[in-house]
């Protein structure tokens, strides 16, 4: 965290952020990110059914991933400029909105070009919940938790929070998946919007949603400049999270291909899922971690991990060894997750965390899209070998950045 930190006035010090904001802030929080974990999925799989064509399907999950990487980071900043509650509470129903009327759309004997943008209206109308989430309890902990906890309180709320995030990532699509096959194909983008009404707007009416300041970090300072939100430090952490977004979608379409050819394609989740575990477990140990591990090697073997899973799914030629690439895999993402929100955390320019929280989501997103789209093509060109080779590029990104990351913070 940067900058002089004080206690909130007239507010006695908290000694854990759970007594800080309550255990109810906890269950919104994560329900109310679900709907960002199956838009994506929810998208393909509704128009690849009402459209009859994989290949629209997939030019419309990349229109998502399109505008959420044009739009994320902006709400993120009206969320430093305006308040959360404003902006979240705009943006839910925005997004519920436009789910239902892509559904209509979808349906409708409209052009893809209309579909596509409908798509690409979800995406840049996504409420950023878990990044603002990251944000908003790095302020609290700045202005409620005693001084000589915070350090501690604020590795195991990042712990915490990429734990959440794998949960719902890899919850996501099998809700999609339920609700399809059970209900219809619409069924999944009807119910994100519900869900998106209920907890997103409960989530941005909490308190903790309230602005010490509009514009002002949390000790009172004004809003930094835009400028500095393109420093090298916070720009490093985005291309991480980039290359995990990438791993992400690069592995399961791959995947996918994969089980396809061994006849079990529609178990690929289920195989996609041991890295999920793998990543959420980890991702809750980082807090545990020694303090000696600095966070900037931390990230640099971790990386490493990631890469030699991806060695591994490049190479295997079974049911058994791709399971335990995928676990080392998801090893090696958990604690990096972790680890890059927590760079981010800690170099946000005054008055921006929001903004840097969502700069570092939409990385996600927009990685987990070009991977997707990029092994999808390679796959029908070129085969499945060449496919499963993408996770390890994208994982090298990772180390690569990991790698500059800890060049740039030696001290």
């Amino acid at each position: 965290m940067t900058g002089a930190v004080r206690t909130e006035p007239g507010v006695e010090p908290a000694s854990s952020l759970l007594r800080a904001v309550g255990l109810p802030y906890f269950v919104v929080a994560f329900v109310a990110r679900l709907p960002y974990a199956m838009m994506i999925v929810g998208v393909l799989t509704i128009v690849s059914s009402a459209r009859e064509s994989i290949s629209a399907g997939g030019f419309s999950s990349a229109a998502v991933g399109l505008g959420t990487a044009c739009c994320g980071a902006l709400l993120g900043a009206a969320a430093d400029r305006f308040g959360q509650r404003r902006v979240l509470t705009t943006a839910a129903i925005a997004h519920a909105t436009l789910m239902v009327a892509f559904a209509l759309i979808v349906y409708s004997d409209a052009h893809m070009v209309w579909v596509i943008a409908a798509a690409a209206g979800i995406g840049a109308t996504a409420p950023q919940v878990a990044p603002m989430s990251r944000a908003r309890l790095v302020g609290v902990i700045e202005r409620r938790i005693r001084p000589d906890r915070r350090s501690r309180t604020v590795s195991s709320t990042m712990s915490y929070e990429s734990a959440a995030d794998e949960t719902v990532f890899v919850f996501g699509p099998f809700v999609v998946g339920i609700l399809a096959a059970g209900l219809a194909p619409w069924a999944p983008l009807i119910a994100a919007a519900a869900l998106t009404v209920v907890f997103v707007i409960a989530f941005a009416l909490h308190p903790t949603g309230r602005t010490t300041g509009e514009g002002h970090g949390a000790d009172g300072r004004p809003a930094s400049a835009v400028r500095e939100l393109f420093a090298i430090r916070i720009v490093v952490v985005v291309v991480g999270m980039l290359g995990v977004g990438a791993c992400f979608g690069a592995s399961l379409t791959a995947l996918t291909a994969f089980m396809t050819d061994l006849g079990s394609g529609e178990s690929a989740g289920v195989m996609y899922g041991i890295m999920g575990i793998g990543s959420a477990a980890l991702a809750l140990a980082v807090s545990v971690m020694p303090a000696w591990f600095a966070p900037r090697w931390r990230l640099v073997v971790f990386a490493a991990v990631m890469a030699a899973g991806g060695m591994l799914v490049w190479n295997a030629d079974d049911l058994a060894a791709m399971a335990v690439a995928f676990g080392l895999v998801g090893l090696g993402v958990g604690p990096v997750l972790v680890t890059i929100y927590s760079f981010g955390a800690a170099h946000a320019p005054a008055g921006r965390s929001a903004t840097v929280m969502t700069m570092i989501g939409s990385g996600l997103i927009v990685g987990q899209s070009i991977g997707a789209a990029v092994a999808g093509e390679v796959s029908e060109r070129a085969g499945t070998s060449p496919a499963l080779g993408l996770p390890l590029a994208a994982s090298m990104i990772v180390l690569a950045a990991a790698a500059v990351n800890a060049a740039l913070n030696r001290r």
